[in-house]
């Protein structure tokens, strides 16, 4: 792996980045499906549902394929998936739907490549990111690893063990973005699915910089289990070991992880459940991938910050408050023997300095107000700030 060409990269995409001089927030989901792969929504229906809802960028990150080339799909013989395709067609018309009848009388649509539904949605204010899920496995353990901002579709990789297939597509990932010059990064998806993924995997790796401390799937067990951490839990044990041998920290990210557009529940992978809040100078995928490269975002479930601050080893926090709706700001501390230690603040607004001894510092904001549509009872809304380190701070 070109570690040292990479990190040089990240360097230079900080400094860009510091640079910018008017920052504001931008919302995005970065873990998407569509009919392109085992998704059940016309790409440009999921792309008009996010844009309408608020969201600044989507990346659709169909699984081993990227929307290109030709693929028709057929319309299931379902009133769900009729009606789908029926509000499809009024919404976008017959000059934009292609569509065909097979010899048994099944209607078969053709699917939009990234191209033509990117041009027909990007404007100043919301942006399409080309992405991939690569797909891939070893002893029928699911591994599964998101690029944002991919340019060509990278195959899945394998290996001969669940680290080796990890770093061997993730080193990919890297080699793409040496090879093209494009700002680009991977991301490990759902770790706790079917418990795939342990944390001294997760430990061993090398360039890997975000995993998804909240997926909205209803089978991928943020929780853990009590065999199994949590991702929140391997999340800290995962940093501990990155701070001890001086490798960059880990951030973590929220997304739902859609596949399912037309029916609801907590046995569906439904859009909205999670997604990150990025401060970027501008909305472009260069600026974006430098903002999050340095750890300029926060994840949430329906949290929302006015302010989020870092100066001078200082984590500031002000909520942005929903009426009748309480907070609780979680401080969490990794000193330097590597314990773990949570200091709990109720209100809206918190802040905590970052010690020179601690190997770093994060918080959690949780609030009072349930998570619409959630995956289980124990899910109420709430942001995850990304971890600090100790800088010299000048005189």
């Amino acid at each position: 792996m070109k570690a040292s060409l990479l990190s040089i990269m990240i360097v230079m995409s900080l400094s860009a980045n510091s640079q910018q001089k008017e920052l504001r927030w931008y919302k995005g989901n970065l873990h998407t499906h569509s009919l392109w792969s085992d998704g059940d929504g016309y790409p440009e229906m999921i792309v008009d549902w996010y844009r309408s809802r608020g969201y600044h960028f989507v990346a659709l990150s169909d699984h081993n394929i990227l929307a290109q080339g030709e693929k028709w799909v057929k319309v299931p013989k379902s009133k769900v998936y009729e009606d789908a395709f029926q509000h499809y067609l009024t919404m976008f018309g017959d000059d934009w739907v292609e569509q065909k009848t097979d010899s048994a009388g099944r209607t078969l649509v053709k699917l939009k490549t990234y191209e033509a539904y990117r041009n027909r949605f990007e404007h100043s204010d919301f942006l399409m990111l080309k992405a991939e899920e690569i797909t891939d496995q070893f002893e029928k353990k699911p591994i599964h690893i998101n690029v944002t901002n991919i340019q060509d579709l990278i195959p899945a990789q394998g290996g001969n063990s669940v680290l080796e297939v990890m770093q061997r597509n993730i080193d990919a990932v890297h080699s793409q973005r040496i090879a093209t010059g494009v700002p680009m990064f991977a991301h490990i998806n759902h770790p706790n699915f079917y418990y795939a993924i342990s944390a001294n995997d997760m430990i061993a790796l090398r360039g890997e910089r975000f995993f998804e401390v909240y997926n909205g799937h209803p089978l991928v067990h943020n929780e853990g289990d009590s065999l199994h951490p949590g991702t929140e839990e391997l999340w800290d044990q995962i940093n501990i070991a990155y701070r001890k041998r001086g490798q960059a920290l880990m951030y973590g990210l929220a997304t739902d992880d859609s596949h399912h557009y037309h029916l609801f529940g907590r046995t569906y992978s439904n859009a909205g459940r999670g997604w990150v809040m990025v401060r970027s100078g501008s909305l472009t995928p260069e600026s974006l991938v430098q903002a999050m490269e340095a750890g300029d975002f926060y994840a949430s479930t329906g949290v929302v910050l006015e302010d989020l601050k870092t100066d001078k080893n200082t984590l500031v926090i002000d909520v942005k408050e929903q009426k009748g709706v309480s907070y609780r700001i979680e401080f969490i501390r990794c000193e330097a023997s590597g314990e773990i230690t949570r200091e709990v603040v109720k209100g809206p607004r918190a802040s905590r300095k970052l010690k020179e001894s601690d190997l770093f510092l994060r918080a959690k904001v949780v609030s009072s107000q349930q998570r619409t549509n959630p995956v289980n009872d124990v899910e109420f809304e709430t942001a995850w700030i990304q971890p600090i380190i100790y800088r010299s701070v000048q005189k």
